[in-house]
């Protein structure tokens, strides 16, 4: 507490004081308006920043309190904060605590809205109500929303799931690439970019498409030492389907098992219930509503397992999974550790056990491949764009394209890398000035190779993952930039060795393959 001494103390002691108040006010509120009693390593050095007005990436595992930095920065920042999150159960979730604690109110925008609610929230906004205002990306792309957010001081901008916006990362998401031109419409206010699980190119490319400048990185909390790690082989696709339903047969439960494609999830799901597993299976052809049901029925514990593909994932916080199984191996070390991060969030003990082919490798480079694009038909798309007298939606342009929708949409992504097209909050799209179209067409196939190359090389990562001899855990932990040195004594490897140490299995240099004694 600050006496009127103080005030009238030198310089370096008005100094001191004024770093130690923040630190202070922070506890003070978090207690207060939250219910905090203590913070987390990491929540209050951020909070910290974000007062000093620096943009910030967090990386930490959800469970952690992500959310209660923004809370806090957001009650001691003039202005309001604007939070992106392409999950509506999630913002229903957040919302609602904000709203149950003496923090002054949140508000939402989302597609669940009725036209009334919407209105409402609209007018929260324009009023000043809302201290918290919750928005899902493709909101963003309403002119009327953003004229809002703009005459709403907007003080702080946090982006959840913050890895969507990178194509290093697990689960892109374009209307992501769209944030970036509504903050530099806000004034470009501080910048807070959340993620659970975040590797080193992805950081880069999070800060680089959001604009951010020169942020302040806080890593914590990768390593998950109650998760056992483990990769069993296979050569025969029966034998390993086999090994599958036997495990899971006689895990604890509840788990999941994630597959590479949906035949996969039906078929499996059938082979767990006819012995005797209360499984279901989800995949995204499934309706929404459909998934919805599936989903709290594994969160209630009405299903035992849950076979999925990695549709099956954002939001999902059931703290009592035992294990998270992998029939099928993903497409990089990113989607692997975000899927098996769902195991064990209680703390007791869970396994993540890889089930791997080699001859899997191929599906999977099938699954995660880069089209090729001809630079004639990126260049054919710039000219359709320059030739509009103003800025014009890919719906458009599509028919004068011999290009499917998803192929339209990465040659436009592209062309925006290479600085050619500007994508609008609106979602339109207009040429950058001064471009010439066969130059950036050029570039922007230029970049569709690189991309490419960049997924062989995820594929390659998690191919080195599956056929190491190392600590596992030490693999994975690297990978993500943490000095993390094995043994970890909780992997198949490490206990390998261990066991070998003692006499208790044989270990076979030439093939990488370890054995019982005696069988």
């Amino acid at each position: 507490m600050f006496m009127p001494a103080h005030r009238k103390s030198t310089t370096p002691v008005r100094k001191t004081t004024r770093k130690k108040r923040p630190k202070a006010r922070i506890e003070e509120v978090a207690a207060k308006s939250f219910g905090f009693q203590s913070l987390r390593p990491g929540q209050k050095e951020a909070v910290e920043a974000l007062l000093l007005r620096k943009d910030c990436l967090v990386v930490m595992p959800t469970g952690s309190g992500k959310s209660a930095i923004y809370q806090i920065a957001a009650l001691m920042l003039n202005g309001v904060a604007v939070i992106i999150s392409p999950l509506i159960a999630l913002q229903k979730d957040q919302v609602d605590a904000i709203n149950s604690t003496e923090a002054p109110d949140a508000v939402v925008l989302n597609s669940t809205l009725r036209a009334f609610e919407t209105r409402d929230a609209m007018d929260k906004i324009e009023e000043g109500k809302g201290k918290y205002i919750f928005l899902a990306p493709e909101q963003l792309r309403k002119q009327e929303t953003i004229d809002k957010l703009a005459n709403a001081n907007v003080s702080l901008f946090v982006v959840d799931e913050a890895h969507c916006i990178s194509e290093w990362g697990h689960d892109f998401r374009p209307d992501y690439l769209q944030l970036v031109p509504v903050i530099e419409r806000l004034g470009h206010p501080v910048v807070l970019a959340m993620t659970a699980t975040a590797s080193p190119q992805v950081r880069d490319e999070i800060v680089k498409r959001l604009g951010m400048t020169k942020p302040k990185l806080f890593v914590h909390g990768f390593d998950r030492p109650n998760i056992y790690f483990r990769v069993d082989n296979f050569d025969k696709e029966q034998d390993k389907l086999g090994a599958l339903v036997h495990r899971v047969h006689w895990a604890d439960k509840p788990g999941i098992v994630y597959v590479a494609t949906r035949k996969n999830a039906e078929s499996i799901m059938c082979a767990l219930e006819e012995q005797g597993v209360n499984a279901q299976f989800y995949h995204g052809g499934l309706k929404a509503s459909e998934r919805s049901d599936i989903q709290e029925r594994f969160m209630s514990g009405a299903a035992e397992v849950i076979v999925a593909t990695n549709a099956f994932g954002m939001g999902i916080d059931k703290a009592d999974v035992r294990f998270v199984y992998h029939y099928d191996i993903p497409d990089s070390l990113d989607s692997y550790y975000q899927e098996i991060g769902r195991a064990g969030r209680d703390g007791e003990n869970a396994e993540a056990i890889l089930f791997y082919r080699s001859e899997d490798l191929g599906v999977q480079k099938f699954l995660s491949g880069e089209a090729k694009i001809e630079t004639r038909k990126i260049e054919r798309v710039g000219e359709l764009i320059a030739d509009q007298e103003a800025p014009v939606e890919l719906e458009e342009i599509a028919d004068q394209t011999d290009l499917s929708g998803r192929k339209l949409t990465k040659v436009i992504h592209r062309l925006e890398d290479v600085g050619a097209l500007e994508v609008l909050p609106t979602g339109e799209v207009q040429v950058a000035e001064n471009t010439e179209i066969s130059e950036a067409a050029s570039a922007a196939a230029e970049e569709q190779e690189r991309r490419k190359e960049m997924n062989r090389e995820r594929l390659r990562q998690m191919q080195e993952y599956a056929e190491t001899a190392a600590c596992r855990r030490e693999h994975l932990l690297r990978y993500f930039g943490d000095d993390f040195s094995g043994p970890c004594g909780n992997c198949d490897n490490c206990q390998a060795e261990t066991a070998a140490e003692k006499g208790d299995i044989k270990v076979d240099s030439s093939v990488g393959t370890r054995r019982e004694v005696g069988t």
